[in-house]
């Protein structure tokens, strides 16, 4: 994102000036040993300078926490800085971001090492007393997480203009886990920079923790692999069917929300997604002339091109990490009472992702203008859909998209080359989804 939004630029000036208020207290005077400071700050700098570089993924978290264990709360938030506005921004504008991730960071981590000082919690550390000392720590963990979900959530709602209601959705929870991890590996540190052994003992417990993040890394680089191989199968399709251009991402979308709606968990709505971006890959193996036929199709060109879920599947049988997005792929044109194709399956024993993406794909193919049809009003391809609802659709699928989308909103773009062009041939059938 090139531009932030002036309301999202003034969040971030408002979260920065917090920032300043929980810094004032150090700069003023030494409250703590600007040693440990100065240690902390330099090891999160270059932890993160690293993991930058060799794209571990992740912030060390374990050092800030550690921080907010051993130091008062405005020193502690002071080791998140030189790391914060050092760090690589990714997108412009750079210092934006920067000092956002500074700001966001510095107001995190004073509100953990406040908690865990009202609760006792560095004399415990100090005596070494570790059993006692996980109780303050826990609490201070929850309010560094808590923070950073609110924090997080507000500039999604204002750069990203998420409805409010979504912003903060399940950010806590996903964030809670990992944080906890953190957590204990920056009390380990913290106890055992206050032992006889002092900091080197303690820069141990990031060796285990850099191996995770190592680990942790391989996994983003596997998936990052796996979405520029659906990338690349994606912008095939739309190469050679230039009238669907971008119809694969949107029932994509659609498939995603309906599937949040039906409730599936997060890893299974990821499949789902997948499984409407590659719906038409099979196209791949259509000749070019039938897909941008102008004229009706003849039978002979209609079953040529109904063979498409079979080449997709064939396509992409053996990605193994699709899971159920293969069967969605072949059996995405299947009907409840069996009149759909290839093999005519009905009822349940299409596969649930099917189902969802045979509403997602005719869902699209009404709402979008192509070389044959114009685009229909939303509200009308709604109906349209719970008409077919009981014998092409399955009415919870057809539920949940009318559920998500007055909820949401649907916004779908013209796909066809020229919006303007003459509807020039009637479709392939009056069934809705019925198309190319």
């Amino acid at each position: 994102m090139e531009a932030i939004p002036a309301r999202a630029r003034a969040y971030v000036a408002c979260v920065a000036l917090c920032a300043l208020a929980c810094l004032l207290p150090p700069l003023r005077e030494a409250p703590s040993p600007w040693r440990a400071v100065v240690l902390l700050a330099v090891l999160y700098a270059a932890g993160e300078h690293v993991a930058a570089r060799w794209r571990f993924g992740g912030t060390f978290y374990p050092v800030l926490l550690a921080g907010a264990f051993l130091l008062s709360p405005s020193a502690a938030a002071l080791v998140a800085v030189p790391g914060a506005l050092l760090s690589r921004a990714g997108q412009r504008p750079l210092w934006t971001r920067r000092i956002w991730r500074a700001a966001q960071l510095v107001v995190a981590v004073w509100a953990a090492a406040r908690l865990h000082g009202e609760l006792g919690g560095r004399d415990v550390v100090v005596s070494g007393d570790f059993p006692y000392a996980l109780v303050p720590a826990g609490a201070a963990v929850l309010a560094f997480c808590l923070v950073l979900t609110v924090l997080d959530g507000g500039i999604r709602a204002f750069a990203e203009r998420v409805p409010l209601r979504r912003a903060w959705r399940g950010l806590f929870l996903r964030s809670l886990a990992p944080l906890t991890v953190h957590g204990l590996a920056g009390l380990m540190m913290a106890v055992l920079w206050r032992s006889p052994y002092g900091p080197v003992a303690a820069l141990l417990v990031l060796l285990p923790m850099c191996v995770s993040w190592w680990v942790f890394a391989q996994y983003h680089r596997e998936r990052a692999a796996h979405q520029a191989t659906i990338r690349a199968l994606v912008q095939a399709v739309d190469i050679k069917d230039g009238y669907t251009r971008g119809h694969s991402e949107r029932v994509g979308q659609a498939s995603m929300m309906i599937a949040r709606e039906l409730g599936m968990d997060d890893d299974r709505v990821e499949v789902v997604r997948f499984a409407g971006i590659l719906h038409d890959v099979g196209k791949l193996g259509v000749p070019t002339r039938l897909l941008r036929k102008d004229g009706p199709l003849t039978p002979e060109e209609r079953r040529v091109i109904e063979l498409h879920p079979e080449y997709g599947h064939e396509m992409v049988r053996g990605i193994s990490f699709l899971g159920e997005a293969r069967a969605a792929v072949l059996h995405h044109h299947e009907r409840l009472d069996g009149s759909g194709y290839p093999y005519g399956l009905m009822g349940s024993q299409i596969p649930e992702p099917a189902r969802v993406v045979a509403v997602a794909d005719a869902f699209d193919a009404m709402t979008s203008t192509r070389s044959y049809s114009r685009a229909r009003p939303v509200s009308v391809a709604l109906l349209e859909l719970e008409r077919c609802a009981g014998s092409h659709f399955d009415p919870r699928m057809v539920t949940a998209l009318a559920r998500a989308v007055d909820q949401y909103g649907w916004h779908p773009a013209v796909t066809a080359d020229d919006a303007r062009t003459p509807v020039s041939r009637p479709p392939v059938s009056s069934a809705p989804g019925a198309h190319r």
